[in-house]
């Protein structure tokens, strides 16, 4: 497995933003990596919800969404060189509060990216709290 490590969760207003980083260790981009890295969050009592997802083919994005709930208030981009993925959160309300995770797999698709079953490597998650 790819170790991941996030980082970025707080406790915020409504309204307020955040952005969350989520690391691969030990990852090395080349012109042919592929490379799906998507942000899931979970709140208490729901199941794993898939935020957003980013999925390179070297230096092509291949796919990039988010997911209804939060389209056009977050945002999903990578810093290559550093192995990071980013979610910017814009405008965040009650319900964005949860444990975000990331997960990476080398493979994704439209039909599968927002399923938990595509990752083969999960972080720990870091905490997110909205209060209204």
């Amino acid at each position: 497995q790819v170790p991941l490590m996030e980082s970025g969760g707080d406790s915020v207003q409504a309204g307020g933003s955040l952005r969350l980083s989520c690391t691969v260790s030990g990852y090395v981009h080349t012109r042919d990596s592929r490379k799906c890295m998507a942000w899931f969050r979970q709140a208490p009592g729901k199941e794993r919800e898939g935020v957003a997802v980013l999925y390179t083919v070297g230096e092509a994005t291949a796919l990039s969404k988010v997911s209804a709930s939060v389209r056009g208030r977050f945002a999903i981009s990578q810093d290559s060189a550093k192995s990071t993925v980013y979610l910017q959160m814009n405008n965040m309300i009650s319900e964005d509060t949860a444990m975000y995770y990331c997960a990476f797999n080398e493979y994704c698709g439209t039909s599968n990216w927002y399923l938990p079953r595509t990752y083969n490597a999960w972080g720990q998650g870091t905490r997110v709290t909205v209060s209204s």
